[in-house]
């Protein structure tokens, strides 16, 4: 590497150098046709699992699960699962209330582990 020379002006600095062309630096007239690059997330048309569902038909649906998930609060069940089935020309969507823990023998609701006082 040579001795970088005082006083110099911008024109003499730069005198015989030449910026590689850049993505910033390229006009866009200059700019070779890209192809864009394919997005690795499909498209919601293109996954086999959605593909049936009109926008008419994810509407309806939504209403009957809310329906579903209103009576279901109103009958006092707020953890549920849905069961999907098929029988025939039907799909069933079946409301199956979660399993509630039971509680282990010997402790008694609002007690705290630790030290007892006696």
């Amino acid at each position: 590497m040579s001795k970088i020379k005082k006083n110099l002006s911008d024109a003499e600095m730069f005198k015989g150098w030449q910026e590689e062309p850049t993505f910033e630096t390229e006009l866009e007239e200059e700019q070779p046709v890209r192809r864009p690059i394919a997005s690795a997330r499909k498209e919601p048309a293109d996954d086999i699992n959605s593909a049936y569902f009109t926008p008419e038909l994810k509407e309806a649906v939504g209403k009957a699960l809310l329906e579903l998930k209103l009576t279901m609060y109103k009958a006092g069940t707020v953890d549920y699962q849905i069961k999907v089935s098929c029988q025939g020309n039907q799909v069933l969507l079946t409301a199956i209330p979660a399993k509630v823990k039971a509680e282990q023998p010997g402790k008694q609701p609002g007690q705290r582990g630790g030290k007892q006082r006696g």
